[in-house]
């Protein structure tokens, strides 16, 4: 079954069909960089944008870094506020007449990398971990998600974690791994000391420079990159919506 799958991030908004039955792409990724301000109106219209390029009129998978409880969103930390108790799928549904099937995107990566990634056969406690514009989290037990965790909203230092160990902080100060890894340690400590999960599995952009954060790592946990990488978010919104 083919879907198309769209990652709505803070800083950019990636697409492409996925297989998801095989968990890949079948297409070459689309990408837009999210409209600032991120209002619903200005989404809806990227994300028409993006099923014109793929001259696509099917069912359509969204990521958005927002809590999103039974449809509505109730959260807004890395896109406009104005989001906060809009149905973000029937919004979007009506805006560009496809079913569109929404869910924080954290949760999405995670999905995909627990059915075609490191979390494939893995019981216990999974936490995925996206580091990007912000620290999104998955959390998994015994492979069922737990949703909208948002732990990358934990007080970290006297401050939300995301402002303090995200990718986005490493490129605002222009941290080299060796300054910045700490940072991600530190909040990989405090999900460790909360949880005590089996398994870390750190997502995003950052996961193909994981050889250069691993060796300031001081936690016991278990931890490894995203095997689907930046893919993720896009696979896991396209298994979203089959599953609908």
């Amino acid at each position: 079954m083919i879907v198309l799958g769209v990652d709505i991030g803070g800083s950019a908004i990636k697409a492409a069909p996925v297989d998801t039955e095989r968990g890949s792409l079948s297409g070459e990724r689309y990408r837009l960089p999210t409209p600032q301000p991120a209002v619903p109106l200005a989404i809806a219209r990227s994300l028409g944008e993006i099923m014109r390029h793929f001259n696509w009129t099917g069912a359509v998978g969204c990521g958005l870094p927002a809590a999103v409880h039974q449809g509505i969103v109730r959260t807004a930390a890395n896109i406009d506020k104005s989001w906060i108790d809009v149905c973000a799928s029937e919004f979007l549904g009506q805006a560009t007449g496809s079913p569109i099937t929404v869910l924080n995107d954290a949760d999405a990566a995670g999905l995909a990398e627990m059915r075609f990634g490191q979390g494939v056969d893995r019981a216990g406690t999974v936490i995925i971990v996206t580091v990007g514009t912000g620290l999104g989290t998955a959390l998994f037990r015994d492979g069922t998600l737990v949703p909208n965790t948002e732990l990358g909203h934990l007080i970290l230092n006297n401050q939300v974690a995301e402002t303090y160990a995200s990718g986005a902080v490493k490129t605002k100060l222009d941290l080299s791994f060796r300054d910045w890894a700490p940072r991600l340690d530190a909040y990989l400590r405090c999900l460790e000391e909360l949880f005590w999960p089996d398994l870390l599995i750190i997502g995003g952009g950052i996961c193909q420079e994981f050889d250069l954060i691993s060796p300031f790592l001081t936690i016991k946990t278990e931890t490894c990159p995203a095997l689907l990488g930046n893919d993720a978010g896009i696979i896991g919104a396209a298994l979203a919506a089959a599953q609908d």
